[in-house]
Order: C-alpha cells, then sequence, then structure tokens
C-alpha cells in the first residue's frame, strides 16, 4: 500500500509484478505532468524520488517530450513577445523582425529537431552555412534571436542549457557597419531630389541625421525656422494595427537639433509648397501638422516611402548599385560629424544614442584621429626638461 506522502511530495507504491514505482508532477510547456519512476527495491524508487524533488525545487526538471524547436519558437513568439507588443513593451517592427527570423532562418534548419536534444555543434553548423550566404550583420540577428529563444527555454525548465550561449558567429561587431554617402554621392542624390515633392526630406535627412521614423513623425510645431531648430518628440512607428505615432527610440532620442541654412532653406520652400497643396485639395487634405506627410496629409508608410521614393532616386542618382538604405542618411551624418573633428559626445547627443559606448563602437573607426598629439603639448605647457644621464 502506497505510504501517504504530502501535497507535492509525491507517492510511492509496490507493483503487481513485485518492483516499485513513484510518481511526482512537474510543470512542463503543455502544463502539470505526472512523471513515474521505477526500481526493485522500495529503497532505490524512494531515493530516485528524493534526488527528483530535489532537482525540481531547484530549478533542474526538465521536461519538453517531443516538443521541437519550430514549436517552441511560435511559443516562444505568441507567448512571449506579443504580452510584449500589445503593452507598448515592444515595437511591433522588431516583432515582425524576430517572426521572420524565426520563420525564414531557424526554423527550416533547426525546427523539426526536438528541443532536449538540440546540440551546440548543430547550431555553430547552421551559423557557419549561414555565413556563407548572409552578412555578418544578419548571422548576428539569427544569433541573437536563437540565443533569446533558447534563453526562455531554460527559464520555463524545459532544457538545462543553452546551446546557444558562448556560440561566436562571424560577426559584424568589429566592421564598418555605417555605410555612408561620400559629400559627392550627397550631392548627386540632392540633385537627383531636386525638385521633388520630398525634396527637403533628404536635405533634412542628411543634414541633422534623424532617423527615418523620427522624419515622418516631425510636425511642424516640432519645427523653429526663424532660430533653426528643431524639437525630436515622437516616432511614427509600424504597428500590427498600421501606423501610430510612438515615443522615441529612448529618452536620449527626444532631442533638440539645430538646423543649418540648407536645412532652414529646405523647409520654408516646403512649407511653401505644402501649403499650396492643402489649399489645391481642399476638405480631401487630412491634416496632421506633419511636416512629411502623404499626399493627402496622411502619414508616410515606411515601406511605400523607400520603394516608391528612395530607391528611385538612388536610380537616378546612378547609386542604386551601391546597397545604400535610407539609414544610410543617418549614418552619412555622423561620419561627416566625425571627419570634421567633432566630439563623440556632441555626435551622441545629435544622433540620440542612449550611450556614448554605441556611438563609440560604431563609429570607432572614424574616432582614431581625433585629439591628434594628445600629450605633445604638455611640453609646452609644463616646462620642457633635458633627461639626465645616469652615471
Amino acid at each position: 500500500m502506497a505510504k501517504k506522502r504530502g501535497n507535492g511530495e509525491g507517492s510511492i507504491s509496490r507493483r503487481k509484478d513485485g518492483g516499485w514505482c513513484a510518481q511526482y508532477v512537474v510543470h512542463t510547456a503543455e502544463g502539470r505532468k505526472r512523471k513515474t519512476l521505477y526500481g526493485n527495491t522500495r529503497q532505490e524508487v524512494a531515493a530516485k524520488l528524493a534526488k527528483a524533488l530535489s532537482d525540481r525545487e531547484g530549478g533542474l526538471t526538465f521536461d519538453a517530450r517531443s516538443l521541437t524547436v519550430g514549436e517552441w519558437m511560435d511559443r516562444w513568439l505568441e507567448d512571449c513577445l506579443k504580452p510584449l507588443v500589445e503593452a507598448g513593451k515592444m515595437a511591433h517592427s522588431t516583432f515582425v523582425r524576430y517572426e521572420g527570423i524565426a520563420n525564414n532562418h531557424l526554423k527550416p534548419t533547426l525546427g523539426h529537431k526536438k528541443l532536449k536534444t538540440l546540440t551546440r555543434a548543430e547550431v555553430r553548423r547552421l551559423y557557419n552555412e549561414k555565413s556563407n550566404r548572409l552578412s555578418p550583420r544578419s548571422v548576428d540577428y539569427l544569433h541573437t534571436t536563437l540565443q533569446k529563444v533558447l534563453a526562455q527555454a531554460v527559464i520555463d525548465d524545459l532544457i538545462p542549457r543553452n546551446v546557444a550561449s558562448g556560440e561566436h558567429p562571424r560577426s559584424s561587431r568589429n566592421q564598418e557597419e555605417a555605410k555612408a554617402l561620400s559629400p559627392i554621392q550627397v550631392r548627386a542624390l540632392l540633385t537627383a531630389a531636386d525638385g521633388e515633392r520630398n525634396e527637403a526630406l533628404y536635405v533634412v535627412a542628411v543634414h541633422t541625421g534623424l532617423r527615418q521614423g523620427e522624419l515622418l513623425g516631425l510636425m511642424w510645431t516640432d519645427v523653429d525656422l526663424d532660430t533653426g531648430k528643431l524639437s525630436v518628440r515622437r516616432s511614427l512607428k509600424v504597428t500590427n494595427h498600421g501606423l501610430a505615432f510612438g515615443p522615441t527610440k529612448n529618452k536620449a532620442s527626444r532631442r533638440s537639433i539645430p538646423l543649418n541654412k540648407s536645412a532652414v532653406a529646405a523647409l520654408k520652400a516646403h512649407r511653401l509648397r505644402q501649403d499650396e497643396e492643402r489649399l489645391r485639395l481642399g476638405e480631401l487634405w487630412e491634416d496632421h501638422d506633419l511636416v512629411f506627410p502623404n499626399r493627402v496629409g496622411k502619414p508616410i508608410n515606411h515601406s511605400n516611402l523607400y520603394h516608391r521614393e528612395f530607391t528611385v532616386l538612388l536610380k537616378k542618382a546612378g547609386l542604386q548599385d551601391q546597397d545604400f538604405t535610407f539609414h544610410s542618411l543617418r549614418h552619412t551624418f555622423a561620419t561627416e560629424l566625425f571627419r570634421r573633428g567633432k566630439h563623440p559626445k556632441i555626435v551622441q547627443s545629435l544622433l540620440g544614442h542612449s550611450s556614448i559606448t554605441q556611438t563609440m563602437d560604431r563609429y570607432s573607426h572614424l574616432i582614431e584621429g581625433i585629439g591628434g598629439d594628445a600629450v605633445g603639448g604638455l611640453d609646452e605647457a609644463f616646462g620642457q626638461r633635458v633627461a639626465v644621464r645616469l652615471q
């Protein structure tokens, strides 16, 4: 007869064949599951049960059963990331990126494998294969996503360790991430944009370094053309409900940006043209006070701007084969500031980076020459002394 034990402590009983068994409960990805242990004697089963219960209390109970990596990725996206998006703690575009990486790269290769048997060698093989076809930065994204997926499985006690942790795929971190246009290429792009409806958008982009969402979320109340300043207060984001205005990327991104003569002149001409457009459309114009709206006053879709305008301009300027993105305009702004010897803290402030480390890491290749001979001037300041010859 089974000996009575406390709730959650499991139970031990004798089997009809004379052997012994013990049962206890664990929490799995599929809910509460009853586990059974077997032994020839009661003492043997009791020892196994004691160890199992100790492991369970210490967070060492792992029961992914037949759960595959692909099934767990789906649950991770649905149960862990979607609630963050709905709570406003993760951008919808970030969720879409994770979902795309999981569906297009990780699941086709690893999705069929059992979560509990996935090995470090299989992860390493995935990175090596992807490195032959994708950019180092893309492989970095794969690595980051897989690490997060498996880290959550460890937290949920489904696997004992994260086999992606500690792996180091060929990384883009030590390479120049910032692909910037040269001054000649900037002039070619702005010449191609001359007379276009959104000419000022590209002028402001290369002269302020604003992110695309910050530019598209800019309102006329944020711009003071008399003092030559604009304030970044919001960003236009892609959500699962469509376009919406939201907070900037971080607190440091809420900033004030000085406008030079080129940007001020472009915005003044742009406002005059926009006033004419508003009068011409009358009631068809939907006024959101946006500096860069679409043709009826509504927010511009990021994808439409890129594919219908920006790529056309690149082709017109003869830059279609240079792999430039809209974000390259932001890098162009930062690169030119560093080339002119601006201090990294100034560049950090203008870009709205959350820390100076982010700025230094991304543009370290441009910072090396800043400061010149750092200690040479001390000779003059403190008085040059002749070395004393040792006797």
